[in-house]
């Protein structure tokens, strides 16, 4: 979304984070220059934490349970039947929970019944209230803003809570002076000048000024800075500032280099891109290579910051993208920002909400305190559909100035945005469980799980990446009580020239062969060593990606070697691949299948998923060496004209194997078809 503080500096001091308005401002001299001294701030990179698990008591006696019901229904006799908000406070006073209702009376009559079955949950609220607390409202709109605004002050215990809850910055382009300036900003808008945003966090923003420097040479010092120089910065010097501190760019030129900017900001990469490759055929044509060169670097450093960004939409200008995923009895909910038709990063939150809440209910309860304070988007789009869509709408339709969509998209590119999110929810949750998770207990579990002698202290994962056979590679990766060991991993260029392409139990029988040969024979002393002999322990258990097959293959070679002492397991995929509903396999015993909620099965889907990060990432290496000799040469069907058109647009070559599908698509010439060839050419799957 982008704000001009001229617009209505009202309604830009309106939008001021309660978060960000707390932040303390460091002494004058030390604030960093892209940063607005007026909105300095901690910064939000910081990963949000899982919650504490609710303890959930035991069975509700009686007796307090008849305690609530009758502090309920006191309530009852006293409640209004239009819109409000209630609260249900303890013997301590202290908030239980906070609710809303078109009808407040009946709703706290469906508490008051004893004789209608209520969750666990509700049982232990209402047994723990001794008092009703009712605020009423003019409309049910007001009711849920309200309902929102006091849990996100009183987080009672009984609601979802949103976490973690950050002021987002933004990019200002200043416009009191006659040189703007860019830098990060956040809290109230009230400076003059264009912002641009909301960002997930520092980090997005502070890369993508750092490309915008690169790009349109535009300074972020601050004006006091400005105003002393008597010759240019390091800045000029390494083409990140175009100088105008000395006048060494007039003010048309950096008028220009601003408008670009603000242009590029704005949504109209395009036309930038495609005024900047004019000039740079124009310089090129006149000889002027050092401009050109310029002009080069320019486009390289716009592409650098769309592959930054990942997925662009082509369709959705300005949307706000929420998907929930639950597992283990956390909640993860993962934002996308999109503004202008571009990706502005992406944050995942770990609301606090007991086991029993559905995602639906999960996820409306964080939308409402989500936009609390924040402006929202003309579209929501979500993962999963909530009740009171409609209702949310509205609110936020009032609260905004201007009509909000509330959808579950099911089809085209917007369900294409939120299944992309809910796998990074998926994902951000994993690696939170994972983290968080003691390691050591997981050990014992996978020990007691697979009947293994003694919980593991060493885990070994093997994998190998190859395309028909070329740039072959065998990978290693190593795990432990203390987690991922990085330092022990290995990887091994297959060296077998007799390997029939696409030999997979050929390359690896080479990587076990080259591994444990080692560890049978270690070499003599004085003897000259690599890499491979840097494996002094033996692992007490191998893992291999793939079913009974293979598990047979790889005990085939353990035998010839003589290896006796460690235990094999293989893993295969589920059905269409799905994650959750993998079968393990281990000699002489009946395949093994867990829940899919299992902690062990999750431990071992985790180390697999290393492994096939680790080997493709070395594959990749290997394949980029060769395509950087060969240049574009060798992709088929890109003649000479799609070549130009794809350097013209992205500047390097570099750029164009950063691309996505999308970016690659846009280059005039080039087919839908024609960009997934690119793209695959660049991105091998192993």
């Amino acid at each position: 979304m982008v704000h001009d503080s001229t617009d209505n500096p009202d309604e830009a001091r309106a939008r001021k984070s309660p978060r960000a308005a707390a932040t303390d401002t460091p002494p004058e001299g030390l604030t960093p220059p892209d940063l607005d001294p007026a909105a300095a701030g901690g910064d939000d990179e910081d990963e949000a934490r899982l919650p504490d698990i609710l303890e959930e008591s035991g069975a509700v006696g009686e007796e307090p349970l008849a305690t609530g019901h009758e502090a309920i229904e006191r309530a009852v006799r006293l409640a209004p039947t239009s819109p409000g908000v209630y609260r249900m406070l303890s013997a301590n006073a202290d908030v239980l929970y906070v609710g809303k209702a078109k009808n407040v009376k009946k709703r706290l009559s469906n508490y008051a019944r004893q004789s209608a079955p209520q969750p666990a949950r509700i049982l232990r609220m209402i047994a723990a209230t001794v008092t009703v607390e009712i605020i009423s409202t003019t409309t049910e709109t007001e009711a849920l803003l309200l309902e929102a605004n006091l849990i996100k002050q009183l987080r009672p215990r009984f609601n979802v809570q949103l976490r973690d809850d950050k002021s987002f910055p933004y990019i200002l382009i200043t416009g009191d002076h006659w040189a703007p300036q860019i830098l990060k900003h956040r809290g109230a808008q009230s400076r003059p000048g264009r912002y641009f945003g909301p960002f997930a966090s520092a980090g997005a923003v502070n890369r993508t000024i750092t490309a915008l420097q690169r790009a349109f040479l535009i300074r972020s010092c601050t004006d006091s800075f400005f105003e002393s120089r008597t010759r240019p910065c390091l800045l000029y010097q390494i083409r990140r500032c175009a100088g105008p501190c000395t006048r060494e760019i007039d003010f048309p030129g950096y008028t220009t280099l601003v408008r670009e900017a603000t242009d590029f900001l704005s949504g109209k990469s395009q036309a930038v891109k495609q005024e900047l490759a004019g000039e740079m055929e124009k310089a090129s044509g006149e000889l002027e290579f050092e401009s050109a060169a310029l002009y080069r670097d320019r486009l390289a450093a716009l592409s650098a910051i769309q592959s930054q960004q990942g997925i662009n939409p082509r369709t959705v200008e300005e949307a706000d993208v929420f998907a929930i995923h639950q597992e283990g009895g956390f909640s993860c909910v993962e934002v996308f920002f999109f503004r202008t038709g571009q990706n502005w990063g992406n944050r995942a939150y770990f609301p606090r909400a007991e086991k029993t809440y559905t995602p639906e209910e999960v996820l409306g309860s964080f939308l409402a305190q989500f936009y609390d304070d924040k402006p929202p988007p003309k579209h929501i789009l979500l993962s999963h559909e909530i009740e009171e869509s409609e209702l949310l709408a509205n609110a936020l339709s009032i609260k905004a100035g201007h009509k909000i969509e509330v959808t579950t998209p099911k089809r085209g590119e917007k369900k294409e945005l939120v299944t992309h999110a809910l796998t990074n929810a998926r994902e951000a949750l994993g690696r939170k469980l994972a983290d968080t998770a003691t390691q050591s207990r997981l050990l014992d579990a996978m020990a007691a799980t697979l009947s293994l002698p003694h919980s593991p202290k060493r885990i070994e994962v093997y994998d190998n990446s190859h395309i028909q056979g070329t740039n072959a590679v065998g990978a290693m990766i190593v795990a432990g009580p203390d987690g991922f060991v990085k330092n022990q991993y290995r990887k091994f260029n297959i060296k077998s020239e007799g390997l029939t392409p696409g030999d997979d139990y050929g390359m690896m029988k080479e990587v076990l062969e080259r591994r444990f040969k080692r560890l049978v024979n270690p070499p003599e002393e004085g003897a000259a060593r690599t890499k491979e002999d840097d494996f002094p322990q033996w692992p007490d258990l191998v893992i291999i990606d793939g079913g009974r097959g293979q598990l047979n293959a790889v005990r085939e070679i353990f035998t010839n070697l003589g290896l006796t002492q460690v235990s094999l397991m293989s893993v295969a995929k589920g059905p269409d691949r799905d994650a959750g509903r993998e079968t393990l396999f281990m000699p002489e015993r009946e395949a093994i299948k867990l829940e899919p909620r299992d902690p062990v099965l999750y431990f071992i889907q985790r180390l697999r998923d290393e492994a096939h990060r680790f080997v493709i990432g070395s594959h990749r290496k290997l394949r980029k060496k060769d395509i950087r000799e060969a240049g574009l040469q060798e992709i088929p069907g890109i003649g000479p004209s799609r070549k130009r058109a794809l350097l013209h647009h992205f500047g390097t070559l570099k750029e164009i194997e950063r691309a996505s599908i999308a970016d690659l698509g846009k280059v005039p010439g080039v087919s839908a078809e024609s960009a997934r060839r690119i793209f695959d050419f660049f991105h091998p799957q192993g």
